[in-house]
């Protein structure tokens, strides 16, 4: 989809279903995931303020990576395809521009980064989204810029979007403190303009929690790559020294979280799924999936760079702390639904603020389809019980419609609300998944 990720209803306002597969027998599929979203966005904004042109190779084309090329073009950036590369962008570094407009759609990605940025410039940047991303927090990171020295208005409810910066001289640098419990983001936004202010920036995390560590650390890796200082010594803050940002030749790795649906078809539907690509040492949180899948039962193996996982269709319950990798929650609330006793996912209290509430998304779908879901303080605790067919919801949500499609491969009668929603990160999900099965 493009534009919005708010389908088209029908002709009596219902959204688009479809089907959820079945397999013909255990799998036995080899799929090529596309680049990571987390690391195609962060390197294009690092890109876009680098001291000349660089490239990306293998990048993300989804609607979250696009949003980001549209936003940095408004700001001053060009983004260009390269007709002897084709796949490639290269990307030319322009002066950060003000009266640009911001289509954030539902990309955290681009409205918590890209402020930080709209500040460098020289006059107003508006933001605005999806209806979604009207309930996803921003206030941390507005507060952070005002502290900064920038000109933030709020043009609907506080600490939401839509709202306006305004940069200039009084934005130099410093440190600020910021409660980063709702999201990795606010803080990896502003890391990823410190070298740009004349003074630099320390940012310190005040709040109780900090969830998505590794995206932070994603973050930091990417700077140091591109020749910034950071020191990360003290936890709970870093301090991005000033200085100029290198321009890279940089291939995106695969999208680990985005290949965790297709690895976890194995454990759910059984037999054996390939993602090729997988990287020895990574800073994705879904590097952690395999070590995830041996305690749900699975077998994992790295051939090279070729990741194997067997299933026998009889996964098992545990207790699982996911805050460092809450974004493949709802894949794993997938496969507990399925499993053999008790789940409790704990630590990921923050997935109420992603594109949707997806705590309560969770719990309702899993109750729809006829299992127990209880929602805690910080997660879910999911009991299996016999399943039925049902209409799951996706709210919009990518990672909700790829949980319905794994509920679907266990399940006979699943339809998936709106499974087109996978485009924000996944080209073309449906196309992938029917391949898996079809090779199975």
């Amino acid at each position: 989809m493009t534009g919005t990720d708010s389908p088209t209803p029908g002709h009596d306002g219902t959204l688009p279903l479809w089907p959820a597969p079945q397999p013909s027998g255990p799998l036995d599929a080899t799929v090529e995931v596309p680049g990571s979203k987390s690391l195609t966005n962060r390197y294009l904004v690092l890109a876009a303020l680098a001291d000349g042109p660089g490239r990306l190779r293998a990048p993300l084309r989804s609607r979250d990576s696009l949003l980001m090329v549209a936003a940095l073009r408004q700001l001053g950036a060009r983004v260009d395809d390269d007709p002897n590369q084709p796949g490639d962008w290269v990307v030319t570094p322009g002066p950060v521009r003000g009266g640009a407009q911001v289509d954030c759609g539902l990309a955290g990605t681009v409205m918590r980064f890209l402020p930080a940025v709209a500040a460098l410039g020289d006059g107003p940047v508006t933001f605005d989204g999806d209806p979604g991303a009207r309930v996803r927090p921003m206030g941390p990171v507005l507060h952070a810029l005002r502290d900064l020295g920038a000109d933030v208005v709020e043009t609907g409810e506080p600490g939401f979007l839509p709202f306006r910066v305004t940069g200039g001289p009084a934005v130099h640098g410093g440190q600020v403190s910021v409660d980063a419990s709702g999201s990795s983001q606010f803080v990896s936004g502003l890391l990823l303009t410190g070298a740009r202010l004349p003074e630099g920036l320390t940012v310190q995390h005040v709040g109780a929690t900090l969830p998505s560590l590794p995206h932070i650390e994603m973050t930091v890796a990417a700077l140091r790559a591109a020749g910034v200082r950071v020191d990360d010594t003290t936890p709970g803050t870093w301090r991005v020294e000033p200085g100029p940002i290198a321009a890279r030749d940089v291939r995106v790795e695969p999208d680990l979280s985005n290949a965790a649906p297709f690895l976890c078809a194995a454990v759910v539907a059984g037999g054996t799924v390939r993602v090729p690509g997988w990287p020895t040492h990574t800073t994705q949180p879904g590097g952690l999936l395999p070590g995830i899948l041996e305690r749900m039962g699975a077998r994992c193996s790295l051939d090279g760079d070729v990741l194997s996982v067997t299933g026998d269709g009889r996964p098992r319950g545990i207790d699982l702390d996911l805050s460092a990798a809450g974004e493949i929650a709802p894949t794993i609330a997938a496969v507990a639904t399925v499993a053999e006793g008790r789940t409790v996912l704990r630590g990921i209290a923050h997935l109420r603020g992603h594109e949707t509430d997806r705590l309560a998304a969770l719990r309702t779908e899993i109750t729809r389809l006829g299992a127990r879901a209880e929602e805690t303080a910080d997660g879910l605790i999911i009991d299996p019980a016999p399943l039925r067919p049902a209409v799951v919801r996706s709210y919009a949500d990518h990672r909700m419609a790829t949980f319905g499609a794994l509920i679907g491969l266990a399940v006979p009668g699943v339809q998936v609300e709106d499974v087109a929603t996978t485009s924000k990160t996944i080209p073309d999900f449906t196309g992938l998944w029917n391949a898996m099965l079809v090779r199975g």
